[in-house]
């Protein structure tokens, strides 16, 4: 029988390395959640490396894959849908320069435009990324064309006379729903 001594305060000390990060990261949870119109719950996540944040669903809800599969059949119960559909948790990893950059420009002004955008290209990334399809496909590609006009120092309302469709509203579009923007034409 060994002992499990040495392995004890390494958990104590992981545990307090969670806390603390709950604590400073408590704020920007609480506006995340705000700006995705709490449609997820946002925690820490203890378990990324590398990654920003990630997509999980409770355990009895259905997967990414499952949901999909569901879409697209022709016969669908709404009701089970919402059911089965669980509310998404956004975990976000606290040690990650980006979640860090973004807290801090969070704090120093939570309703910078910026930082709303950014939120809704981080949980529509995650979303793509842990396998989910987006409602609207259309607004998250003008979200990457408005962090590319941003990166390129491009102002957002300039508007070229080739391009009028290139402009982009100030307003963050709704997450799910708008279906008339992602409508697709049928080819021949």
């Amino acid at each position: 029988m060994t002992k499990r001594g040495p392995e004890l305060p390494e958990d104590e000390e992981e545990k307090k390395k969670i806390e603390e990060s709950k604590a400073k990261f408590e704020n920007l949870c609480k506006l995340m959640k705000e700006i995705l119109d709490k449609k997820v719950e946002v925690t820490i996540s203890n378990r990324l490396v590398s990654s920003p944040c990630c997509i999980v669903t409770s355990t009895y809800g259905w997967t990414a894959n499952i949901q999909r599969i569901m879409k697209d059949q022709a016969v669908q119960d709404n009701s089970t849908m919402g059911y089965m559909m669980a509310k998404k948790h956004l975990e976000i990893n606290p040690d990650q320069p980006i979640v860090e950059t973004l807290r801090q420009k969070a704090e120093a002004d939570k309703n910078d435009k910026t930082v709303k955008d950014l939120v809704v290209l981080l949980f529509e990334t995650a979303l793509l990324s842990c396998g989910f399809s987006l409602e609207n496909p259309q607004t998250h590609s003008n979200h990457i064309y408005r962090m590319i006009k941003l990166g390129l120092g491009i102002d957002d309302d300039e508007v070229t006379a080739e391009e009028p469709s290139a402009a982009v509203s100030d307003e963050i579009p709704p997450l799910e729903g708008d279906e008339d923007a992602s409508h697709i034409e049928e080819v021949d």
